[in-house]
């Protein structure tokens, strides 16, 4: 409210602060205070979470008027913030008891498995980790695609698992995994997991619950962000093709090899003795029936430079690089520079995420967003349009800028209100945020999207 607040000198007295004020009445003592009043007030209309202010007139001379405005108050605004602090603190208490219960509960449990000498949490499966002289690496195989497992043993009762990382980056990016029934489709959980968060070690991902239910197959899927591979490890050998690991991209390391992994069963949100950290997911996707995927490469190449901007480049500032599955878009010192890539997103996709960076040590920083809009509109209006008002048409999905600079990975993510109804494209944009350009490769990479249905038979 900083840019709103106006002060006035009086009497040659410094003004008043109101830093983290919150305005509850407006008191005028004159015609003309009370027009200044209602003229001033009518700037925090864009402000949708204050609410209107009451204006009360005083007379300096009849001082009985003060009770009115005492009134006012406690019936306006103090009395409002009252209620919602008593409601709120009605809150707490309740969830105070029912945290407390539960720790109860907890303990109760934990003391049984003692007495009982059992432990907690037991593994039940374990394949171990094995490095091949001949192994590439699937790392690029993760930022480019997906890796799929599935898990050899009955969904039920079914806590947590364990992956085995033999490197992690030191810059920044995400791991993503999802778990889900691979007979419905129906998800269970996802974990995005910062890969500060992860130790090149068994990384623990547990689960609120234990699966429950029908004795069902779980279906592990993983996929990465970021401009430097993580090393997800590979097993031994096994003779069956149903429980090695598996990929949408041919790659020589999945060759009949599972990943290296381990499955446990108990009670949920216990970390299991040998493994140095639990990772809790990120969201829970009971219900929800969910497809990971990829932008081909055969799309990402068919990309459309639609840049607005008074600038004709010497170079080309939108293009992908098929051998990093990247795409270029550097900005220039004036307008947008876009690429648009047609009916990118398919029907009933729900969430969009890309991770972005400057390709070069020396690059000066610059602001990079995404645009979603439908498969029938005019890709340069649309960035035309955002670039006049600085705001997408109601039809569009638009991200917001993110500033990006040549020492970080910034992860960029577009949720929809509701599946999309239609085939939908996707712009990439990029804009300078200083007086330079220079050497400002941005590079978007790592695309995912999911959708979403309701049923299981969509998914099948």
């Amino acid at each position: 409210m900083e840019h709103l607040v106006v002060y006035l000198d009086v009497d040659g007295h410094p003004p008043a602060t109101l830093e983290n004020a919150f305005p509850l009445i407006a008191v005028a003592f004159s015609e003309e205070g009370e027009a200044d009043l209602r003229e001033r007030l009518a700037l925090l209309g864009p402000l949708g979470t204050v609410p209107a202010v009451p204006m009360q007139r005083l007379d300096p001379v009849n001082k009985s008027d003060s009770f009115p405005l005492l009134r006012a108050l406690t019936e306006g605004g103090v009395g409002r913030l009252a209620r919602y602090s008593a409601s709120i603190t009605s809150e707490l208490a309740i969830l105070r008891r029912e945290r407390e219960t539960l720790l109860e509960n907890y303990r109760a449990l934990e003391d049984a498995f003692q007495a009982r000498n059992w432990e907690p949490v037991s593994e039940v499966f374990s394949h171990d980790p094995y490095a091949d002289p001949k192994d590439e690496g699937i790392g690029q195989l993760l930022a480019a695609a997906f890796v799929e497992q599935l898990l050899p043993i009955s969904s039920l009762g079914v806590a947590g698992f364990a992956l085995h990382l033999h490197s992690v980056p030191r810059t920044a990016g995400e791991l993503v995994v999802v778990l889900s029934y691979l007979e419905s489709g129906e998800g269970v959980a996802e974990w995005t997991v910062p890969y500060a968060q992860l130790v090149p070690n068994w990384n623990f991902f547990s689960l609120p619950r234990a699966c429950g239910g029908a004795a069902r197959t779980l279906r592990l899927r993983i996929s990465a962000t970021g401009p430097e591979t993580i090393g997800l490890s590979l097993g031994y050998p096994i003779a069956g093709e149903r429980y090695s690991a598996r990929s949408e991209l041919p790659h020589p390391d999945l060759d009949l090899r599972p990943l290296a992994f381990k499955v446990f069963t108990g009670l949920p949100g216990v970390k299991p003795a040998r493994t140095p950290n639990m990772i809790a997911p990120s969201s829970l996707l009971e219900g929800q029936y969910t497809v990971d995927y990829r932008l081909a490469v055969s799309t990402l190449s068919q990309i459309a430079d639609v840049s607005v901007t008074p600038i004709v480049p010497e170079f080309q500032t939108v293009r992908f690089l098929e051998h990093e599955h990247a795409v270029v878009c550097h900005p220039l010192s004036s307008g947008i520079s876009a690429g648009a890539v047609s009916r990118a997103v398919e029907p009933g996709t729900i969430s969009f995420s890309a991770s972005a960076f400057i390709d070069h040590p020396e690059g000066q920083p610059a602001a990079v967003s995404f645009l979603i809009a439908p498969a029938n509109s005019n890709a340069r209006s649309e960035v035309a349009e955002l670039a006049r008002k600085g705001a997408a048409k109601p039809s569009a999905f638009f991200s917001g800028w993110r500033e990006v600079s040549s020492s970080e990975v910034v992860n960029i993510n577009i949720q929809l209100d509701e599946p999309a109804r239609g085939p939908m494209d996707l712009m990439i944009l990029s804009r300078a945020v200083t007086d330079s350009v220079d050497f400002s490769w941005l590079k978007v990479s790592g695309f995912r999207l999911v959708k979403q249905f309701t049923e299981a038979a969509d998914v099948q």
